[in-house]
């Protein structure tokens, strides 16, 4: 009989005593501990069993469980003799920054800091514990008042410290999702405070703590070593590209397909695959994302069960707000085209607004894009990517976060679209104005406004917004070469019957142009004078098939002209 499926259940000994369907991964522990280092950063992307994992390893190690390993019979770490003394052990510090989201630096600080408060109230037993020396209780309390940014950075040093003292014996300590604060705090602009505060409890925690067995982080991205790293030069890091652990994380094909036969599914595993998979670590390919995998067995229907777990509001952001190339890049990989970018796999946030291959190299750490091979350049040290969409799943996340840029103007954006394909100019133009004026700042960075950039940013995403309306009727490419020069937008029917468009975008030049009509008759004549529609016309689309528009720009206003 299947075992039952439970969506959500963190807990690993409920997943296990109550039958739940659990992939062994206890593995980890094993390799973990045979590695012996000292402190292990480990980055996946969202809901591929991060904390699941750590809550396994504190099951398995906690001196909270001595002598209760029994809920590890039967699972791989228990065959080894050797491991199963280990069990219960050790005394473990488990956190976790999963819900440290917060639009201040005092509200994110006032969380992180009741997280430590947490941690001790847990072990609030060694004040009456005898073991604690002079100095040390009044030091503990202090924790449960308002936090100094000293008592806060020192704490899980302290602690470890407490902790060690009445067991004889170092701790090892567990963060799960140790960037979102970082995250959050690059969204709302409170990074550098809280780098300042993060880096000082790194450091008294895993740098300059005698009382430390080892550690392990989790997190999403590995966020640039100057950034929060600077001083623990015995960091073990784990990303998508390493080998170590490639299979801990998510599910191996195997996995899934005995998955499916399990429950009577083994006939879906082309849907399955083509949805879910595509995930590469180190050399392990082919790996699923388990959070999408768990809910289509519960409900035996394909969905975008993964990117709906949580905000896509980063990706979102970085890419209405990116440059034309940014646009262009997205585009073309809807498109099922691949890009080749230079990744590094350290993130630095700052440098998202400035550095285009900063934002793939988050969009590959979170799994948003995936690596179909990379090549390493011995001239220039760095790794060249080959980038793709990641799967099925992913796709219609972009088309529907894509949707969402103009789903405030309503029928008025998709009244522009009717009036295109009808060739009515005139509505056109009504509709393009509303259009623009409802979100023509949406696309410009709030961090740095330009006018020069804001008609480029605008235009490119409303014709990422045409590529995805679209896509069923019409293959729409930008900024490619045709005849002697580069055509903004083309727009080549799919039908036989239908017409092709050609558009050509111009910001007006108060000291060339009058007028925005003056504006548009230039546009026109760079059309013809480029001669953009040879490319239409070598795939054998007449001239009385090929319309050609100007839209020329001066602030949120618009004209069209044909």
């Amino acid at each position: 009989m299947a075992r039952t499926v439970g969506i959500g259940i963190q807990s690993f000994e409920k997943l296990i005593m109550e039958n739940c369907f659990y992939i062994d991964k206890t593995d980890f522990i094993r390799q973990w501990w045979e590695n012996r280092d000292d402190v292990t950063l480990i980055t996946r992307p969202r809901r591929f069993g991060k904390t699941l994992n750590l809550r396994m390893l504190e099951r398995f190690l906690s001196v909270q469980y001595a002598g209760q390993g029994e809920v590890f019979e039967g699972l791989s770490i228990w065959k080894n003799e050797r491991y199963r003394k280990l069990q219960g052990s050790v005394p473990v510090i488990f956190l976790s920054f999963a819900d440290v989201k917060a639009n201040t630096f005092a509200l994110a600080r006032e969380k992180i800091c009741m997280l430590i408060e947490e941690a001790y109230r847990r072990y609030d037993f060694l004040l009456t514990g005898g073991s604690l020396k002079e100095g040390e209780p009044e030091r503990f309390r202090k924790i449960f008042g308002e936090m100094t940014d000293s008592e806060a950075a020192y704490s899980l040093k302290n602690l470890s410290g407490y902790l060690s003292g009445y067991y004889g014996k170092k701790v090892v300590i567990l963060l799960d999702e140790y960037d979102t604060p970082l995250q959050e705090a690059w969204v709302y602009g409170y990074w550098d405070e809280m780098v300042e505060f993060i880096r000082g409890l790194f450091n008294s925690t895993f740098k300059t703590n005698p009382c430390l067995e080892r550690a392990v982080m989790t997190g999403i991205t590995r966020v640039s070593k100057e950034s929060v790293f600077s001083d623990l030069n015995h960091l073990t890091v784990v990303t998508s590209t390493s080998g170590m652990y490639a299979d801990c994380f998510g599910f191996t094909e195997e996995e899934v397909f005995s998955a499916l036969n399990e429950y009577g599914m083994q006939d879906r595993r082309t849907d399955v695959k083509r949805w879910y998979d595509g995930f590469t670590f180190g050399k392990c390919r082919d790996i699923y994302n388990p959070w999408s995998i768990i809910n289509y067995l519960k409900t035996g229907r394909l969905s975008t069960y993964w990117v709906n777990t949580s905000s896509n509001g980063l990706v979102d952001k970085l890419i209405r707000e990116g440059s034309a190339e940014i646009k262009i890049s997205m585009e073309n990989l809807l498109k099922g085209k691949h890009l080749y970018k230079e990744i590094d796999e350290q993130i630095i946030f700052n440098q998202l607004d400035v550095d285009e291959n900063a934002i793939w190299s988050l969009f590959l750490a979170s799994g948003y894009l995936k690596a179909e091979s990379y090549v390493f350049n011995e001239d220039t040290g760095a790794d060249l990517y080959e980038l793709a969409l990641t799967n099925k799943e992913v796709h219609v996340m972009y088309q529907k976060m894509i949707r969402k840029w103009f789903s405030s103007t309503g029928t008025v954006y998709n009244g522009f679209i009717k009036a295109l394909l009808q060739d009515d100019v005139k509505s056109m133009n009504a509709y393009m104005n509303r259009v623009a004026l409802a979100t023509f700042s949406y696309f410009d960075s709030g961090r740095k406004p330009s006018m020069e950039t804001q008609p480029e940013r605008f235009y490119h995403g409303f014709v990422l917004g045409l590529s995805v309306e679209l896509a069923d009727r019409y293959l729409i490419t930008s900024n490619r070469e045709s005849g002697f020069g580069r055509y903004d937008v083309m727009m080549e029917p799919k039908n036989e019957m239908a017409n092709a468009v050609i558009m050509e975008f111009k910001v007006r030049d108060p000291g060339e142009e009058k007028s925005l009509e003056d504006t548009a008759d230039a546009a026109l004549r760079q059309i013809e004078e480029q001669r953009y529609e040879e490319a239409l016309k070598n795939r054998g689309i007449s001239d009385s098939r090929i319309r050609k528009y100007a839209f020329a720009f001066e602030g949120k206003e618009v004209f069209i002209k044909s």
